[in-house]
């Protein structure tokens, strides 16, 4: 497991919406939210298959459902990642550990 963590309620969340080049701030409370996200768990796994046989063992009861969503990776956007973006993304990659490690 590489990360997990609770969210807060939609009462202290804030949506943006874009509309072409314009960005709309909207505040929570979301009451027309048909489905919620209360949290979330990143592992590092070798397929979906993996990550299915360890959620098996998760602590859930009472018709909890989760979706599990795998995270893109660089290999995911083949040519369309060009090596001037490849670059980009590795240099933000290392500022944001920097970040994580200071």
């Amino acid at each position: 497991m590489l990360d997990g963590q609770g969210l807060t309620p939609t009462s202290k969340a804030k949506r943006v919406k874009f509309e072409g080049g314009k960005r709309t701030v909207i505040d929570g409370p979301f009451a027309e939210s048909k489905e919620l996200i209360a949290g979330y768990w990143i592992w590092q796994v070798r397929s979906i298959e993996e990550a299915i046989e360890w959620l098996k063992g998760a602590p859930f009861d009472g018709g909890v459902e989760v979706t599990l969503r795998p995270i893109f990776e660089p290999a995911d956007f083949d040519e369309r990642l060009t090596p001037e973006l490849r670059d980009q993304d590795e240099k933000l990659r290392a500022a944001i550990e920097g970040q994580r490690r200071s």
